[in-house]
C-alpha cells in the first residue's frame, strides 16, 4: 500500500479516533464565547451588542479560541491514539482525570480576566506579565479586595460543572468509541497533524486581527486571555526603531527642534535653559497622587464632595485645568514626572534595565544644592522604583522607615496616606534643622484597590468603593498641609500635588483624552498666587514648569516644557496604552501603532479624519518626539554627562 493510501487511510479512521476531542473542545469554546459576553455586560456597552457590531467580536474572538485549543488537544489527541482499542474503560477514566485540572484553569482563567477587565478594561497584556514578578502584592491585592472564599468556590464549583458536562458527554461517546483498524504509521500521521496545529496557530494568528474596528473596547472583546498574555511576555520589550512608524533622522531631530525651540538640530532636547533674575531657593514637595481622576474634583464639576480639601487648595493656588496623564500605570507617572520623557513603548524607564545616572529633575536640584527624596508609603522594590531613585541620586525612604507604633493602618501596598506624610514630615524637618534644602517626591498608595484606610476619617466606611479611596486620599493631603502650616519651612516650600494617572483606562478609542485628565495644583500661598492654567500640557511638563516657577537656569535634557512660558502658545499632550503612543493637539489625537501604522482620530469621538495637512504635521511631530526619545535612551544620551553633546 503506498503512503498516500494510507494517509487517506488514517483520514478515514482519525475521526473515530479523535471524536472524542469534539467535547472539550466544544466546551472550551462556549466558555470563551461566554467570557467575552460576560465582558461585555460588564463594561455596559450596549450598542456592541448590535448585530454588525457583535458578530466581528464573536467571529475573531472564535479564531483566537480555536488558536489557543490547538496547544491543549495535542495532548488528549496523543492519548486517543497511543490508548489500546479494547480498554476503553480506562480510556474514559484518563480522559476524566486530565479534563478536570483543565476545566479548572480554564474557569480560573475566565475569572481572573475579569478582575483584570475591572482594573486596566483590558484583556491580559504586559500589567498582567510583570503582576508574575510581584506576586506578593497582586495576590495581596485580590485577597483584600476581593471575598476570595467565594470567589474560589465560585470557580470551584464552574470547573465541576464544566467537568460533569464533559462527564456525560464522554460516557455516550466512550462507550461508542473503536480505535481498532488503525495501523501505527495512520496514527503517526494523526499525531504529526496535532503537532503540527499549535505551530500553525502559531505562525497564522496575529494581535493585528483584533484591530477590525475604531472601538478600543470592541476590539479588546474579541481577544482571547491565553493569546494576549503570551503575546505580552514575548513583545513587553519593543523596539521603536523596528516597529513604529519613522521620519529620516535629520528630519526627526529638526522637527522635535522646532518642537522645543532648541537651537541644536543634531540632539534638541540638549539645550541650555536660562531664565532672567535670582533663582527663588524654596522647598519642594511634590506630591504624586495614586489614579485621581480629574473627573473626581469639584473644580472640574464633580458635586459628590469627595474633594473639599483638594479643591480649597485649587482655589488658593495654581490650578492647571487641561493637564493629561503620560500612561495608565504608576511607573509612567514617575517616568514622566522625573524624567520629562515622552511614553517610549513597552516598559516605562523606571523598570528598564541600566536605567541609572539619567538626566533627572532630582539631578538639577541637586546641582543646586538641594537633597532630592522619593517618599513612598509601600515596600520601594516594587516596580523597581528604588533601583531607579535610588540609582538616580535621589535619597529613597520607603515603608521600612517606619516602626510600627508609627502605622494607624496598611494595606497589600503599603501605611495609609496619613503615615506617608507623618513620615513625609519627619524628614523633611530632618533636612530643615540642618538648613538642607530638599525636594521631596512623595508617592501615595490610598485610593488603590481594595480602598481601605482607618475609620473615622471620612464619613464613607472602608473599603467600600473608589469614592471613599478619592475621599480618604483628600482628606490626608488636608491633613498634611495642615500639620506642614505649622513647620517653619512652610513658607519657603512649593506643594506640587498632580496625579500620577486616571483611575479609568475605559473608552471608545485608542487613547481618550478624557480617560487621561488629571488635576495639578501648585500651592505656594506666599510666592504663587491663586489662579487657573487653562493650557493643554502634559506630564513631562511639570519638571520645566516647576523649575521656570523657581527661576532655575539649567542645562536642561527634558522632552517637556514650561506650561507657563512656551506651552501657554505651543499646547499639546502625550499619551500611551500600552503598545499605542500618542500625541493630542488642536482636538486631534496622532495614534503610532507596531508595524509602523498610524492614524489620526478626532480626540472626541474617536473618528479617523482624513490625511489632510494638519494632520500630517501632527504625525511628523508625534513620530519625532517618540523617535528621538527612543534613540536617545538606546544610545545612553539621556545619562547625566560632564559636558553638553553638542
Amino acid at each position: 500500500m503506498s503512503f498516500a493510501s494510507q494517509v487517506a487511510g488514517a483520514c478515514r479512521q482519525i475521526p473515530r479516533r479523535l471524536q472524542l476531542l469534539l467535547p472539550p473542545l466544544l466546551v472550551f469554546l462556549l466558555f470563551n464565547a461566554l467570557v467575552r459576553l460576560g465582558l461585555l455586560f460588564f463594561n455596559g456597552q450596549w450598542s456592541l451588542l448590535l448585530p454588525w457590531r457583535l458578530l466581528p467580536i464573536l467571529g475573531i474572538g472564535l479564531l483566537f479560541d480555536l488558536g489557543v485549543a490547538t496547544f491543549f488537544l495535542p495532548l488528549l489527541g496523543w492519548l486517543l491514539l497511543a490508548w489500546p482499542a479494547r480498554r476503553a474503560t480506562g480510556l474514559r477514566w484518563a480522559l476524566l482525570a486530565l479534563l478536570l485540572p483543565l476545566c479548572g484553569v480554564m474557569v480560573f482563567v475566565g475569572t481572573a480576566e475579569f478582575t483584570f477587565w475591572n482594573e486596566f478594561a483590558s484583556r491580559f497584556n504586559f500589567i498582567a506579565v510583570d503582576y508574575l514578578v510581584y506576586t506578593n502584592e497582586v495576590l495581596g491585592n485580590i485577597r483584600e479586595s476581593y471575598n476570595l472564599p467565594l470567589l474560589l468556590g465560585g470557580v470551584v464549583l464552574l470547573a465541576l460543572a464544566a467537568w460533569a458536562l464533559l462527564v456525560c458527554r464522554l460516557n455516550r461517546l466512550s462507550r461508542a468509541w473503536d480505535g481498532s483498524g488503525t495501523s501505527w504509521r495512520q496514527r503517526l500521521a494523526a499525531a504529526l497533524v496535532l503537532a503540527l496545529a499549535p505551530a500553525l496557530a502559531y505562525v497564522v494568528l496575529d494581535e493585528r486581527y483584533k484591530e477590525f474596528s475604531a472601538d478600543a473596547q470592541a476590539n479588546e472583546l474579541a481577544g482571547n486571555g491565553y493569546f494576549d498574555f503570551w503575546h505580552a511576555f514575548w513583545h513587553n520589550e519593543i523596539d521603536y526603531a523596528r516597529f513604529y512608524s519613522m521620519l529620516p533622522a535629520g528630519d526627526a531631530a529638526s522637527e522635535l527642534a522646532l518642537e522645543l525651540g532648541s537651537p541644536e538640530a543634531a540632539h534638541p532636547f540638549d539645550r541650555e535653559v536660562v531664565h532672567e533674575g535670582p533663582e527663588k531657593r524654596l522647598n519642594v514637595v511634590l506630591v504624586s497622587v495614586e489614579s485621581l481622576s480629574a473627573s473626581f474634583l469639584g473644580s472640574f464639576g464633580n458635586q459628590e464632595g469627595l474633594t473639599p480639601n483638594l479643591d480649597r487648595l485649587a482655589r488658593e493656588g495654581l490650578l492647571f485645568t487641561r493637564l493629561y496623564a503620560t500612561g495608565t500605570r504608576t511607573v509612567r507617572g514617575l517616568e514622566a514626572l522625573s524624567l520629562s520623557v515622552p511614553p517610549t513603548p513597552g516598559h516605562s524607564i523606571v523598570k528598564r534595565p541600566d536605567n541609572a545616572n539619567l538626566f533627572t529633575v532630582g539631578e538639577v536640584f541637586k546641582t543646586k544644592g538641594y537633597e532630592p527624596l522619593y517618599i513612598y508609603g509601600g515596600y520601594g522594590y516594587f516596580d523597581n522604583m528604588n533601583a531607579f531613585f535610588g540609582g538616580n541620586g535621589y535619597t529613597v525612604v520607603d515603608r521600612t522607615a517606619l516602626k510600627a507604633a508609627d502605622i494607624h493602618f496598611e494595606n497589600i501596598w503599603g501605611v495609609a496616606d496619613e503615615d506617608l506624610f507623618t513620615l513625609a514630615l519627619r524628614e523633611l524637618d530632618q533636612r530643615a534643622a540642618a538648613k538642607q534644602p530638599f525636594f521631596a517626591h512623595v508617592m501615595t498608595t490610598s485610593n488603590h484597590r481594595p480602598f481601605t484606610y482607618p475609620e473615622g476619617r471620612i464619613d464613607i466606611p472602608s473599603k467600600t468603593g473608589r469614592e471613599g479611596g478619592v475621599k480618604y486620599t483628600d482628606w490626608a493631603i488636608g491633613d498634611f498641609i495642615d500639620r506642614a502650616k505649622k513647620k517653619p519651612w512652610f513658607d519657603d516650600t512649593v506643594f506640587v500635588i498632580v496625579a500620577d494617572h486616571t483611575h479609568n483606562g475605559r473608552g471608545r478609542q485608542e487613547l481618550p483624552p478624557e480617560n487621561y485628565h488629571i488635576p495639578m495644583v501648585i500651592y505656594a500661598p506666599k510666592h504663587v498666587a491663586p489662579g487657573r492654567v487653562e493650557s493643554i500640557a502634559s506630564q513631562i511638563d511639570v519638571a520645566p514648569t516647576l523649575l521656570g516657577l523657581l527661576n532655575f537656569s539649567y542645562h536642561s535634557r527634558f522632552f517637556g516644557q514650561d506650561i507657563l512660558r512656551e506651552g501657554r502658545t505651543h499646547q499639546r499632550a502625550l499619551l500611551a496604552n500600552y503598545q499605542t503612543v500618542g500625541y493630542y493637539e488642536q482636538g486631534r489625537v496622532v495614534e503610532l501603532k507596531p508595524g509602523g501604522r498610524s492614524r489620526v482620530v478626532d480626540a472626541d469621538t474617536g473618528r479617523e479624519l482624513a490625511d489632510d495637512a494638519l494632520g500630517h504635521r501632527l504625525r511628523d511631530e508625534a513620530i519625532a518626539y517618540y523617535q528621538v526619545a527612543s534613540d536617545a535612551y538606546k544610545k545612553g544620551l539621556l545619562r547625566i554627562a560632564a559636558a553638553p553633546l553638542h
